[in-house]
């Protein structure tokens, strides 16, 4: 999902160009979320609504094979996932969107 945004830009002269700009800039902000969690279970001690919204935001790299080199936060995505808080936070979120789309 990181490149939905750019897909849409790719008949743009400069998307190719700009391309590895946004993904060394994703990286630098993926490093810096991977040593601030280390091996950690979560961001802050206890799952809390920081790590149900830092999991949705991980989950948009979905596709874009950059979460890869980073198995701490990959295991993270999948703790998360795996919690009824995140499902249940996930199903609303999903449901509002059904809503607003007529689906």
């Amino acid at each position: 999902m990181v490149r939905d945004w750019l897909v849409l830009e790719s008949h743009k002269r400069w998307h190719e160009e700009r391309l590895p700009i946004v993904e060394d800039r994703i990286r630098i902000r993926l490093d810096d979320l991977s040593v601030r969690l280390g091996d950690a279970e979560w961001l802050d001690g206890a799952f809390s609504a920081g790590d149900l919204l830092m999991v949705q935001v991980l989950r948009r790299l979905d596709g874009a094979d950059i979460l890869n080199d980073y198995p701490n936060l990959m295991a993270y995505v999948a703790r998360g996932e795996a919690r009824s808080a995140f499902k249940r936070a996930f199903d609303a979120q999903l449901a509002v969107f059904k809503a607003g789309h007529g689906s």
